[in-house]
Parts: structure tokens; C-alpha cells; sequence
């Protein structure tokens, strides 16, 4: 088994982050985390070269990425909530998904990555309206043909209480993990 890991949070021991760690405690197999914020991933510069090439134009530490996308079981999108919407720096990430993209509607191919699951962790003091968001990644992880996701789970109340004092959020994450390990 196994996870990919797609961590959207700048704070480095935040309640996204204690989040994960109480997710990657609980999995099986191996799992690989992608911090967007510290990784050298540049965002798509819609050069376009997918439109006719397998893979992207950028050389930076996607393509290990998309390596571990082709093989692994399971993808997990974390991330804080800022205007309604995960982290631009995770956007910047998953922007480079456009090859998946490009792959189906341009070359006219069918995407070499197998089904997998999924699930989305969100975490927010503000408004507390993940909806969108969650709208938002569920999309982003259809394009690497992630075709079932585990309903929302997140802690939406991180100026009141922490993540890690959650409990629906930490019932959530072993849930998350029941699920994944399947």
C-alpha cells in the first residue's frame, strides 16, 4: 500500500500537520509527503507542451511526483482553508495535474495511472465553510483518477481549539485511515 501525501500548509507544526501525523501513525505500507510549500514544484506555466508530450516541460521535483501518482494506492489533499479555498501554494502543485488534463482531452489518451482512493483534510478558524473547498480538491483528485473519495473530514474551528483536541476531526482521521488501509 501505498499513500501520497499532499500537504498545502506553510506552518510546519500546524494543525494541518498534526493532522497528518495522526493519519501517517495509523497507515499501512508506505506513504510520501509533499510539502508544497518547501518542495521545488513550480506552478504550470501553461507552456503547453502536454498538449502533445506525455509529462511537463518543467524539470523540478514533480516528476518524482508523477512517478509515485502512476504507482500509489491512495491520495490524500491536506490543507488549511484560506477565502473559501485550499493554499495557493497547493494550487501551484496541483496545477502541474494539467499532463493528466491534457492527456484526456488533448492527445485524446487514456491517463496510465491506476484508480485510487482518496480522501481530503481541511482545516480553518475562519469561517468555517470547507464546502467549497472540499468541491475544489475532490476535482483536483479526479484528474489523477482518484474515483473514491472519503467524505470531508477537517477541524474547522482552529482559533478555538486545536486540531489535535478536535475529537470529530481525530475520529475522522482514523476513519480516513480504515479507509485507506482497506
Amino acid at each position: 500500500m501505498k499513500t501520497l501525501i499532499l500537504n498545502g500548509s506553510p506552518r510546519k507544526n500546524g494543525d494541518t500537520v498534526s493532522l497528518i501525523n495522526k493519519l501517517t501513525e495509523q497507515l499501512n505500507g508506505e506513504y510520501k509527503i509533499v510539502n508544497a510549500y518547501y518542495s521545488d514544484i513550480s506552478s504550470c506555466v501553461d507552456c503547453r507542451y502536454c498538449w502533445k508530450n506525455d509529462g511537463c516541460s518543467i524539470n523540478d521535483e514533480m516528476a518524482e511526483i508523477y512517478d509515485y501518482i502512476a504507482d500509489c494506492d491512495n491520495v490524500v489533499i491536506a490543507s488549511p482553508i484560506y477565502f473559501s479555498q485550499p493554499t495557493g501554494k497547493l494550487f501551484d502543485v496541483c496545477s502541474r495535474f494539467q499532463t493528466y488534463f491534457a492527456a484526456k482531452h488533448f492527445r485524446n489518451e487514456t491517463i496510465s495511472v491506476k484508480p485510487k482512493k482518496g480522501a481530503v483534510i481541511l482545516v480553518g478558524g475562519g469561517d468555517g465553510n470547507p464546502e467549497d473547498a472540499y468541491k475544489t480538491v475532490c476535482s483536483l483528485l479526479n484528474h489523477i483518477n482518484v474515483t473514491k473519495i472519503y467524505p470531508l473530514v477537517g477541524s474547522f474551528n482552529t482559533n478555538e481549539l486545536s486540531a489535535t483536541n478536535d475529537q470529530k476531526a481525530i475520529k475522522g482521521i482514523e476513519d480516513i485511515a480504515d479507509y485507506l488501509n482497506r
